[in-house]
């Protein structure tokens, strides 16, 4: 499916916004809480209507330092007014308000907010860097985008989410995500 047909099919009747992937990740602290505290808060940025939230999974970390506790994951989707700087400063202000704290590289977090993709936007910044670098080789993201839509073509992609998937497993060492059943906090 086309992104931008599936973002303007959430809410036909707001302005065509800017679709934006966010990919969300907690392994310290009460993680569901978190991500659920977070899917709120992003629900709060988004242009009314247009969040669309894939189930919540169980994952081993990947890289880091050894031992930490495994990891709860998703991605949303949303529509985005602004600029990918503007999205990524509040997804900084969401990770500080969960207490976020950046120690060790790759190691635990309380949440962990990656922008995906903003629109078609492109940044090579030490910043920002967008199409996200590493999208295509964490099975942690596609597993969820692909649960999401697995007919989804991410921007300047030929391939959709399941075909990027298939592609990653074919030469990928991680465990495979364990997709958790829906709560409260993280309804489908």
């Amino acid at each position: 499916m086309d992104l931008a047909l599936l973002m303007a099919g959430a809410n036909a009747t707001q302005p065509l916004a800017e679709a934006a992937a966010i990919a969300l990740g907690s392994n310290l602290g009460d993680c569901l809480a978190l991500l659920g505290a977070a899917r709120q808060g992003l629900g709060a940025l988004a242009q009314p209507g247009s969040l669309r939230c894939s189930p919540l999974f169980r994952t081993a970390p990947v890289g880091g330092p050894a031992g930490q506790p495994a990891f709860l994951n998703a991605v949303v989707l949303l529509q985005w007014p602004g600029s990918p700087e503007q999205l990524l400063a509040e997804l900084q202000k969401l990770e500080a308000a969960a207490g976020r704290e950046r120690l060790v590289a790759w190691g635990p977090r309380s949440l962990d907010l990656d922008l995906l993709w903003c629109g078609t936007a492109k940044r090579f910044s030490p910043q920002l860097q967008l199409p996200h670098p590493r999208l295509w080789v964490r099975r942690f993201v596609l597993e969820p985008l692909t649960s999401l839509d697995p007919n989804l073509r991410p921007p300047g992609q030929k391939l959709t989410a399941a075909e990027l998937l298939a592609a990653l497993l074919l030469d990928c060492s991680e465990p495979a995500p364990q997709q958790l059943p829906p709560t409260a906090v993280w309804p489908d």
